[in-house]
């Protein structure tokens, strides 16, 4: 499936859209009761539900009982769509409140918060924001996780700088948290079943003698983690050398 680009839409509408600009709207829609917020919930649940793979105007129409022109009335694409649907998911987000809490402890929660964002919407995490949709959700939650860098010595673009270097972890996370589940649900077995089910033949091919370092620190890993890879061990892990090296920085800064 290509990539699912936010922004990628006419801008100025989409804009319209996301700000519910009197204009953009339709005054007399041909279902009475139908409107911008309702083309959007049905987007997103069918997104949750079925990945954006699944997500076309037409499925959306048929999940509201509209003919799809009828959908169109409202939302003018799939592009302009999923921006709404992002701009949605940001401002029902959870905002924990940090206020007078260290650094880390905001960092983290800020954290806490969008792998929360990426487990609730999993199709969101799979979307390149490198032009974020600038709707009410997104500058909402963009103030909000500003906060968490207040009042450590930074100038204005390090606070931007760290906040998207958090960011970028805690998306490329939870994508590959997504793929595992996605394995293991297609496989119908967990990584302990499958590398069980695989060791004989690995047995077979792998001369450790060849590989005396990836044989050992292979088999250390694979029994601290059940397999080669872990999504909750990495996030923690990951996690804390982002924290650590956002550590260095302030303190050369401060």
């Amino acid at each position: 499936m290509p990539t699912q680009r936010s922004s990628a839409g006419d801008p100025a509408l989409t804009l319209q859209l996301l700000w519910r600009d009197p204009a953009a709207i339709p005054r007399h829609g041909p279902r009475q009761g139908l409107s911008i917020d309702a083309v959007v919930d049905a987007a997103t649940e069918l997104a949750d539900a079925e990945g954006l793979e699944a997500l076309t105007m037409r499925r959306v129409a048929q999940s509201l009982g509209v003919a799809p022109m009828t959908v169109y009335t409202y939302v003018p694409g799939k592009a302009e769509l999923l921006d709404l649907m992002l701009d949605a998911a940001y401002g029902r987000m959870a905002r924990t409140g940090t206020s007078g809490q260290p650094w880390r402890q905001r960092v983290t929660a800020i954290a806490a918060d969008n792998k929360a964002l990426f487990e609730t919407h999993p199709w969101a995490a799979t979307v390149s924001t490198i032009r974020p949709p600038l709707g009410p959700g997104q500058l909402a939650k963009y103030e909000h996780e500003l906060s968490a860098f207040d009042g450590l010595g930074l100038d204005d673009i390090t606070v931007d700088d760290c906040l998207a270097y958090l960011l970028t972890f805690i998306q490329a996370a939870a994508r590959a948290a997504a793929d595992a589940r996605d394995q293991q649900r297609d496989s119908a077995m967990d990584d302990e079943q499958w590398w069980a089910a695989n060791a004989p033949l690995l047995a077979r091919v792998f001369d450790e003698d060849a590989y005396p370092t990836a044989a050992r620190v292979g088999s250390a890993a694979g029994a601290a983690h059940g397999g080669a890879y872990h999504p909750g061990h990495a996030y923690e892990f990951g996690l804390q050398r982002v924290l650590d090296g956002l550590a260095a920085l302030i303190d050369a800064r401060g």
